[in-house]
């Protein structure tokens, strides 16, 4: 079996909405073909974000080779142009070893950006960025999605009007280049992809099912000590400096925004000499109310990301679906004639 299309590598991506068993699959298959896992990921790319993310376990990581994982403290930017860079290291690096890469996550930015390329859109400005920071401040995000309606429609559709972050970034490449970001995007899909990779959608057809895993996962979560997990990084001198927390992409991950906001509801601050997961109720609310409101808060935004998943999933070119249950047989034998290729 080849490792290699030509001059293009070859890869399996196995990609799919939060909770489909992406994880799961990635590990077996890498251990059955001798290969390593490069994590497709928003949020595993941050240190001290375990729990709340699904991160490989220790001993996972030490069973199968990962990459992609802590690379940024949580206070700290990280691009999908740098993703791209530092995965596509990554992935020429495992070659490198012989060994076959396995892809395996949810953030469609990252796997666009990998396997699609970006485009030479104008890079990131700083004051530019505050600006719309400020504007957003004073009428909103959902007026600022209004905005990019009316400049980018296409863009529009696929952005939520809650996703600060994307709809910022479009308004910024719009005023920066006179440009839609769809262009820009556009541009760089129909470019030739430098990867030959087989691309997996593991996500069980009904869509009551990936919700009944999703409560469940997070109960698993709560158990497994989520929110003293949020309540370490909220001690972070960092974090505690920062003006806007929530504002971080890294505290914008699904579960963590709706635990810092739990928190700020039900504890006050640490007093002096107080240790991190200390608790100090307020007194001020209901907390069997507000702890059913959280986990319901927190369930509802992770089936919202994996809707939003599920959308960017049917967009992708050359994807082949499967239930990882009950479709397993089928699913090998995709993987099995890729490799004998």
């Amino acid at each position: 079996m080849s490792m290699t299309s030509g001059s293009r590598p070859r890869v399996i991506a196995l990609m799919g909405p939060t909770a489909s068993g992406k994880s799961a699959y990635a590990l077996e298959l890498a251990q059955h073909l001798g290969g390593e896992i490069v994590s497709v990921d928003s949020a595993l790319i941050y240190m001290r974000l375990d729990i709340g993310s699904a991160k490989p376990t220790k001993v996972e990581q030490t069973q199968v080779p990962h990459h992609m994982l802590d690379l940024r403290e949580p206070w700290q930017p990280y691009s999908a142009a740098e993703f791209a860079r530092d995965a596509r290291a990554a992935i020429e690096a495992i070659h490198a070893r012989g060994k076959w890469p396995i892809l395996a996550g949810g953030t469609g930015l990252y796997f666009r950006a990998l396997l699609e390329g970006l485009s030479d859109m104008p890079a990131a400005d700083p004051a530019l960025r505050a600006q719309l920071a400020e504007e957003a401040g004073r009428s909103g995000w959902a007026a600022m999605h209004a905005q990019l309606t009316q400049v980018d429609p296409q863009a529009a559709s696929r952005i939520h009007a809650t996703d600060a972050q994307r709809i910022q970034r479009a308004l910024e490449v719009h005023r920066l280049s006179g440009r839609a970001i769809s262009d820009w995007q556009r541009e760089a899909r129909d470019a030739v992809p430098w990867l030959d990779a087989l691309q997996l959608a593991l996500a069980p057809p009904q869509r009551a099912d990936l919700h009944a895993r999703i409560e469940a996962r997070f109960d698993a979560m709560l158990a497994a000590g989520f929110l003293d997990e949020v309540r370490a990084l909220r001690a972070l001198p960092e974090l505690l400096a920062h003006p806007v927390p929530l504002d971080l992409p890294a505290l914008r991950s699904v579960g963590y925004r709706q635990a810092w906001e739990y928190l700020d509801a039900v504890e006050s601050p640490s007093p002096p000499g107080r240790g991190v997961g200390v608790r100090v109720v307020t007194g001020k609310v209901n907390r069997s109310d507000e702890d059913a409101l959280f986990r319901s808060r927190a369930i509802a935004a992770t089936r919202q990301l994996a809707k939003r998943q599920y959308t960017w999933l049917r967009g992708m070119r050359d994807v082949q679906w499967f239930d990882p249950i009950r479709q397993r047989s089928a699913l090998d034998a995709s993987v099995t004639r890729f490799i004998r290729q």
